[in-house]
C-alpha cells in the first residue's frame, strides 16, 4: 500500500526538475547575454554603416535638390540673389 505514493513520487517531482533545469540554464546563460547585448549596442556592423551613409547621401542630395528648385524659382521671378546660377535655370 505504501508502494504506490512512493511510485509516483518521481512522477510528480518531473516538472520540478526540468524547472529547475530551465531555470539554471537561464541563469547561466544570462551574463552571456547581457554581454553580447552590450557588445551589439556599442559596436556597428558594415550593414549598420552603410544604411546610415546612404540615408545622409539621400538626405543632403534632397537639400541639394531643395535648394536648386528654390534658386529656379527666384531666377524665374527675376528674384535672384548673388550665389544663384540663372544661366542653369530653364524658363517654364
Amino acid at each position: 500500500m505504501k508502494r504506490i505514493p512512493l511510485l509516483l513520487v518521481p512522477l510528480a517531482l518531473s516538472g520540478c526538475v526540468q524547472t529547475l533545469a530551465s531555470t539554471a540554464v537561464d541563469v547561466v546563460t544570462l551574463p552571456v547575454k547581457v554581454v553580447s547585448a552590450g557588445v551589439d549596442a556599442v559596436t556597428t556592423s558594415q550593414s549598420e554603416r552603410d544604411a546610415k551613409l546612404g540615408k545622409q547621401l539621400r538626405k543632403q542630395d534632397e537639400e541639394r535638390g531643395r535648394l536648386y528648385r528654390e534658386a529656379q524659382e527666384r531666377c524665374r521671378k527675376g528674384r535672384a540673389i548673388p550665389t544663384d546660377d540663372c544661366t542653369a535655370a530653364v524658363p517654364r
